[in-house]
This record gives C-alpha cells, sequence and structure tokens, in this order.
C-alpha cells in the first residue's frame, strides 16, 4: 500500500486525450479549438436530439389512452416537460461538461416531467391524491417556478469570475488534493468498515440476496431500533460510503498517472477495493438510486475527460429511466413478495410505478394547508439526522413519511423531492430561493470541476476530480428525497473527503 498515493502537483502523464479546453481562472471556459468532427456531428443531432426530448416524446405520451382530462394541470404538465426536454438537450449539446446541471435537469426531465405528464394522461399515480385538483396545479406551478430559479442562478454564477486561487506547488492556498498518508488511512477505513459491515451482516452471502433480506439482517443484528434508525443508517453508510470513494480515489490515479498503472501494489489495491465495492455496493444489495450514484460516479471519475461519456450518460440515462428503471426493484424482495411489472404499454409503469414526485407534492400542499408550515424544522431535521431519538424526543420524522401518515397510509416509504422539503418548510420563497441558491452552486462547481480537469494542476490527487462526480450520482437522490433519508451518507463522504484534504504541497505526492 505504500504506493497508494495522490499525486497533487504538476503535469499528469498518462491521461487519456487532451484537454477539452483551456481558460484563465477568473474567465470563461471556452475551448481553444472546437474539434470539426464534433461541430459536425453536434449540428448533425441537435436537431433530431431537441425533437425527440422536446416534441416527439411529449406527443407520443399525450396520444396515449387514458381516463386524464385535458386541464390546466395537464397543460402546465406539458410546458414543464418541454421546458425540461429543451435545458436538458442544451446539457448533452454543450461543448462544456456540466456534471451537476446535467444530472439536475436528466432527474428533472424524466422524475418531475416525462412520468408525472404520462400520469396526468393516462389518469393514474403511484400514490393517491388525497386534495383537490387545485394542490396538483399549485405542485406543477411550483416545480415549473422552481427550474426557472434554477436556471437564474446558473445564469448568475456564468456571469461572475471565478475567484483567482493560487496554483499548486506555492504552499498553502491552492486546490484540495489528498494528503498521501491520509489516502491510505482512508483505504485502510475501508476495508475495515466494509469488513465489518460484511460480518455483521452474517457474510458475503446475504448481499447477493435481496434487500428484503439485508434489512431483516440488519435489524436481527441489533444495530437499529423501532424507534431510532441511526445505527442502521451509520452501519450501511460506513459499509459502503468509504469503499466507494477509495476506489473512486484509486480509479483517478490509475486512469492519470502512467507510473500508478506500472506499480503492482496500486493496482492490487484498487482491485481489492473493486472486489469490496462488489459485495456491498452491488444492485442486488442496494437501492437503485444508490447503484446509480455508484455507477455515475465512477464512469465520470474514470473518464474525466471524455466528452462522449458525458453525453451518453445523460443521453443513456433518460432510455434507462424511462425502459429499465421501473423493473430494477427485481431484488427490493425475495421470491415471495416480488411482483413482476404487467403492463401492455411502456409508459403505463411511469403511471403506477416509483415517479410519486409531482403527486407527492400535491399532496404536501394538502398537508400544509391543514397543518401550516414548519418553518425550518423538517430541514433542521435533516441537518441533525444524527442525533438519536432518544436524544431528541421531538426529533422530525422524513417529510414524506408525516405526509404519507396523515395521509392514513400504510406503506410510508414515500418521496419528498427537494421541492417539497422546499415547500413545507418556507412555502414559495422557499422553492424560489432555495432553488436559485442551488442553481448557482451548481454552476459554479460545474466551472470549478472543468478547469480541474481540463488543465494541468491538481493532478490525480484532486478532491474537487473526485467529489464532484459522486455528488453528481447522489443528486437523484437528494432530489428525490426525503432529505432525512438522503443526508446521512452525504455526511459521511463529506468527513472521508475532509479526512483525506490538503491545500499544502508534499514532495511524495509529486511523485510519479
Amino acid at each position: 500500500m505504500a504506493s497508494v498515493q495522490a499525486s497533487a502537483h504538476g503535469p499528469t502523464t498518462g491521461a487519456p486525450g487532451g484537454p477539452e479546453g483551456q481558460a484563465a481562472a477568473g474567465g470563461p471556459e471556452e475551448p481553444a479549438a472546437r474539434p470539426i468532427a464534433w461541430a459536425m456531428l453536434s449540428r448533425a443531432l441537435a436537431v433530431p436530439l431537441i425533437l425527440g426530448l422536446v416534441c416527439f416524446l411529449p406527443a407520443v405520451i399525450a396520444a396515449q389512452p387514458g381516463s386524464g382530462a385535458q386541464d390546466t394541470a395537464y397543460w402546465l404538465q406539458l410546458v414543464l416537460t418541454c421546458y425540461a426536454g429543451a435545458r436538458l438537450a442544451t446539457m448533452i449539446l454543450s461543448t462544456r461538461r456540466r456534471l451537476l446541471q446535467g444530472v439536475f435537469w436528466m432527474f428533472v426531465y424524466i422524475a418531475m416531467g416525462v412520468a408525472p405528464f404520462a400520469q396526468v394522461v393516462i389518469g393514474r399515480t403511484p400514490t393517491p391524491m388525497v386534495g383537490p385538483r387545485s394542490d396538483l396545479v399549485t405542485a406543477i406551478a411550483m416545480v415549473l417556478v422552481g427550474c426557472a430559479a434554477f436556471d437564474l442562478g446558473a445564469l448568475l454564477a456564468s456571469r461572475r469570475p471565478l475567484r483567482r486561487r493560487a496554483p499548486a506547488g506555492r504552499g498553502a492556498g491552492g486546490p484540495a488534493v489528498a494528503h498521501p498518508l491520509r489516502l491510505r488511512l482512508l483505504v485502510l477505513l475501508a476495508f475495515a468498515a466494509s469488513g465489518y459491515y460484511v460480518l455483521k451482516l452474517g457474510g458475503p452471502a446475504v448481499f447477493f440476496s435481496s434487500r428484503q433480506e439485508i434489512s431483516a439482517t440488519v435489524a436481527a443484528s441489533g444495530v437499529a431500533s423501532a424507534e431510532s434508525q441511526v445505527g442502521s443508517a451509520l452501519l450501511k453508510g460506513f459499509g459502503t460510503v468509504p469503499a466507494l470513494l477509495a476506489l473512486l480515489f484509486l480509479t483517478r490515479r490509475l486512469v492519470t498517472s502512467r507510473r500508478a498503472r506500472r506499480t503492482p501494489s496500486t493496482v492490487l489495491v484498487w482491485g481489492a477495493l473493486t472486489v469490496v465495492n462488489a459485495v456491498v455496493n452491488n444492485p442486488v444489495s442496494n437501492a437503485r438510486y444508490w447503484f446509480l450514484t455508484v455507477l455515475v460516479s465512477l464512469l465520470f471519475t474514470a473518464f474525466p475527460r471524455s466528452a462522449a461519456m458525458y453525453r451518453s450518460v445523460l443521453a443513456a440515462g433518460v432510455v434507462g429511466a424511462l425502459v429499465l428503471f421501473p423493473y430494477a426493484d427485481r431484488f427490493r424482495y425475495d421470491e415471495e413478495g416480488y411482483r413482476p411489472v404487467r403492463s401492455a404499454s411502456v409508459f403505463e409503469p411511469l403511471a403506477t410505478k416509483d415517479y410519486d414526485q409531482t403527486v407527492m407534492f400535491a399532496n404536501a400542499v394538502a398537508w400544509v394547508d391543514a397543518r401550516g408550515h414548519t418553518f425550518g424544522r423538517q430541514l433542521t431535521g435533516s441537518a441533525l439526522f444524527f442525533v438519536p431519538r432518544a436524544v431528541w424526543s421531538g426529533k422530525p420524522e422524513d417529510t414524506g413519511v408525516r405526509v404519507g401518515q396523515w395521509m392514513g397510509m400504510s406503506m410510508t416509504n414515500l418521496s419528498a423531492p427537494l421541492w417539497t422539503e422546499l415547500w413545507v418548510d418556507l412555502g414559495p420563497a422557499g422553492v424560489i430561493g432555495g432553488l436559485a441558491l442551488i442553481g448557482y452552486a451548481a454552476a459554479r462547481t460545474d466551472r470549478r470541476y472543468a478547469l480541474a480537469v481540463t488543465r494541468a494542476g491538481p493532478g490525480p490527487g484532486s478532491v474537487l476530480a473526485i467529489a464532484v462526480p459522486l455528488i453528481a450520482g447522489y443528486t437523484f437522490i437528494l432530489l428525490r428525497g426525503p432529505l432525512l433519508q438522503a443526508v446521512g451518507k452525504l455526511a459521511i463522504a463529506a468527513l472521508c473527503l475532509l479526512l483525506v484534504a490538503t491545500f499544502r504541497e508534499h514532495r511524495a505526492a509529486r511523485r510519479r
């Protein structure tokens, strides 16, 4: 493990492909020379892509038979779908990789656009709507307004120059890089935590059974109780997140450093981490959204400069979400509990499974009308997720759970998209202000990431080059909600990144 280091400075060697563009810190990151082949290809793809996302797919859904009425909710949902489709097409065709913004618009187009539009047309929803139709109109309108606020925040971020930072190799103040010794500690933590997780659940075999079996085994292990799931969340979080992050750091090192690829110890550790992740982060024992996080973060880390991979992930994500995702819960239950999807149309599962984000927003509108806004209480509970209920007796439950209990639902594992969380706590002002801030932060982070992966600088040990792909993949979970369930693994990832990050030059980090 002596060779598991993060080279932090100097030009990288062995990186596949050249920079997509050169940009000075504080200036626009326009490519210096756009490849002629891609320019011709983008023009050829632009028209069919935009027509497909904005016109063809919504038109096909609108033509589906169903009992839905063409009222205000119908037309608002159609506008939202077309708007999100246009923005997603812009992300795919962009000359720059906007990871966070691209994933945001992919989620909105699928979960808040296409799927709810199919529900409106067919007249069926995965979860019943308890309030009047006007609540659905309010929910769709606020999603649309929130998306516009996100775009406004991103536009404001593009108008501000990036703050000039000290170049790497001049002491403190440079970009964050992985400290070589701390990275070794993260690798050891990953092996130890994942090993304990596997042993606590009785061995690797249970990780290839079903999520239902995993949950039952965790409950039998005694780390969780009926009153609090903090112990279970910490066990799963530390058993999966450090292993993924360690794999991402070593993957980036192997991709960007020729010397690392020629060092047997580094390759062997990477191989061992791959095996560990295949056990604890496989799609059988984990939620679909978490496996998407693992897959997306690995692809963006392994191909940091590949515009083709970026565009393929966004484009294939739409197809996969519409065709494969509703059927991808095969391993949620055991053989007795599994109920296969039977439908005559590819759009029927969108109306009956999984995509309950918009209708749950409408139910949250009705819940707020009956109970009032919580004025930050729900967001505070999410931020203090690690506090056990035995210590904080009045700790808020998941927003989806609270709304589901108010609805009288027996199954309360319901979504609470980010728009819902902001609405429940702070109303329309929270949705507009919150999404504008998120759009601003996403655009600024995307610009920083573009500089980190397209210019010589932080090199294989760049923390930003690892954090952004991870957050991009985790965006699915954050946007779907509830936040109280989502923030646990994100906080563990933040702790791991803080463990390895340093802003100072280290001679050992310069060795290839």
